[in-house]
């Protein structure tokens, strides 16, 4: 099966609503209050809740999609190095979008909380209420969440940049909507 010289219109909308649904799940956790050994959650934790279910949704289907389709084929004018960071980079990126929402689910099972998407259902727990060592799972999340989730971004975004306005090649246009 040949590769696709482009992202289809679908890779470009989940990978824009991905995009669209971090930054609002971002702006909700620098907002909600610190969760201690008391909290009670609250609108905005549940909030946090829900969206972190819906990127961990979005990221499945995204996946499946990437897997059915494969990658396009790298431009020409790319050299081998920036094709297989970029992929590298791709593939961290999927797997903190799963990785990082599973850790809030733990979590929020950890310390008895109910994670219930938009108060529609609620979610199996996946781990008993203080189960013995897994109290990491919250730091965990977070850092990995504040530091290596936005460090990957923060390079994603970089090199599409770079591409653009060093480099002015298409790779940033073949993910624009429209393009």
């Amino acid at each position: 099966m040949a590769k696709p010289s482009g992202y289809s219109g679908l890779a470009k909308l989940l990978h824009w609503t991905i995009v669209v649904l971090l930054l609002v799940q971002f702006s909700i956790a620098l907002t909600m209050p610190e969760i201690h050994r008391d909290t009670v959650p609250e609108r905005m934790i549940n909030l946090h809740f829900s969206f972190g279910v819906l990127i961990l949704l979005v990221a499945i289907v995204r996946l499946a999609w990437r897997v059915l389709q494969g990658e396009p084929m790298p431009l020409d004018s790319v050299p081998p190095w920036q094709v297989q960071s970029a992929r590298v980079v791709h593939w961290l990126l999927y797997a903190l979008l799963f990785v990082i929402p599973v850790l809030g689910w733990m979590n929020a099972s950890y310390r008895g909380f109910t994670v219930s998407p938009f108060g529609l259902f609620d979610m199996p727990k996946l781990i008993a209420t203080r189960a013995s060592g897994f109290g990491w799972t919250g730091d965990v999340h977070t850092l990995l969440s504040y530091y290596v989730l936005l460090t990957l971004i923060g390079l994603h975004g970089a090199a599409a940049l770079y591409h653009w306005l060093v480099r002015r090649d298409s790779v940033l246009q073949r993910m624009l909507p429209g393009r």
